[in-house]
């Protein structure tokens, strides 16, 4: 005998009434099995910044995405991280990921972030112009092969016609350190990632060039996200709907965080600010980087920089063989 819906809700008391029957009743997605995903992120770094708003705003519990957080000490060591087992998803550049897949490592890379560092100087520095950097000493976030510094030797080559290498005296570094001797005064000027210019700039520091601009002198049109979302092709019969999932709660977060002040304010405790100024100027960089998903335009863009940093950096920077892979860029909801 087929039972009617009628009866089957109905309880000693009676039929249910309909705001009992919105408590009885569950979403299907809620009473299936959450897809578990594990993501790697430095404790205080921008990924922590999205985590948290995922978290906060229940968009894991909304994709049903059963979200653990792996922290590691630094973003070097997130690659560790995901061959190591212990990290389904990590955050890097796409460069890494071509040269990855060129020794046999598929990966695949979904966009993060698209925010950019720049040259900065004292308030007072009399330097104006990439000119002016002249027998100066220039801090370098990172080493001779890091990516801002390989395309803004390319534009410097473009417009002074010299190697920009040749023309100052570099000075590579970790940017924490190389920060504290541009403030001592023990360099000219310094090539720095965004958080640290950010919080360069609100301490009364001065951008000469950014690396948006370099971009843009470059041709390079959209400017596409460089950092973004990595994991291994051979988990995907496993873990793709869990990391498109993750995509898409990572999409509804950024709208927040780039329309909404509100989650901003529950992120201040983890941002270090020193102050309004500098908090300020975290949030603008955070938005600048927000990029939506991945183009035809962005997939020709990232040709572009690969070409530009195959020819500057050679095989120190990309390894033999690397070229550009249009396999290795995620389409959402593929």
């Amino acid at each position: 005998m087929r039972l009617s819906r009628r009866f089957l809700l109905a309880g000693a008391g009676g039929v249910l009434g309909a705001e009992a029957l919105g408590r009885f009743v569950m979403p299907f997605s809620a009473m299936a099995e959450a897809r578990q995903l594990r993501v790697a992120s430095v404790k205080f770094g921008t990924l922590a910044w999205l985590l948290e708003t995922i978290k906060a705003e229940k968009l894991d519990q909304k994709h049903n995405l059963a979200l653990q957080i792996v922290e590691t000490a630094t973003n070097q060591s997130s690659p560790v991280a995901l061959y190591g087992g212990s990290a389904d998803v990590v955050v890097t550049d796409f460069p890494w990921v071509l040269r990855q897949r060129a020794m046999g490592e598929q990966v695949r890379f979904a966009p993060f972030s698209g925010a950019l560092g720049a040259v900065v100087v004292a308030g007072d520095s009399p330097i104006k112009t990439l000119a002016d950097l002249k027998g100066k000493k220039l801090g370098v976030a990172g080493s001779s092969t890091d990516k801002s510094w390989l395309l803004l030797r390319a534009h410097a080559k473009n417009e002074l016609g010299t190697d920009l290498a040749e023309l100052v005296t570099p000075q590579y570094g970790a940017a924490p350190l190389l920060s504290e001797q541009l403030k001592d005064g023990r360099l000219d000027a310094m090539l720095n990632f965004w958080t640290f210019t950010a919080r360069l700039e609100a301490k009364g520091f001065r951008r000469v060039i950014s690396m948006s601009d370099v971009m843009t002198e470059l041709g390079i049109d959209p400017q596409p996200a460089l950092v973004g979302f990595i994991w291994k092709e051979s988990s995907e019969a496993e873990l793709l709907p869990a990391i498109n999932a993750f995509l898409a709660a990572a999409r509804e977060a950024n709208q927040l965080l780039v329309e909404s002040d509100t989650p901003w304010q529950r992120l201040r405790p983890i941002m270090n600010a020193a102050d309004d100024k500098e908090f300020a100027a975290l949030i603008a960089g955070y938005r600048s980087g927000v990029r939506g998903d991945w183009s035809a335009a962005d997939m020709k863009s990232a040709e572009k920089i690969m070409d530009i940093l195959i020819a500057s950096g050679g095989e120190e920077l990309v390894g033999r063989g690397t070229r550009f892979d249009p396999r290795a860029f995620h389409e959402s909801g593929a």
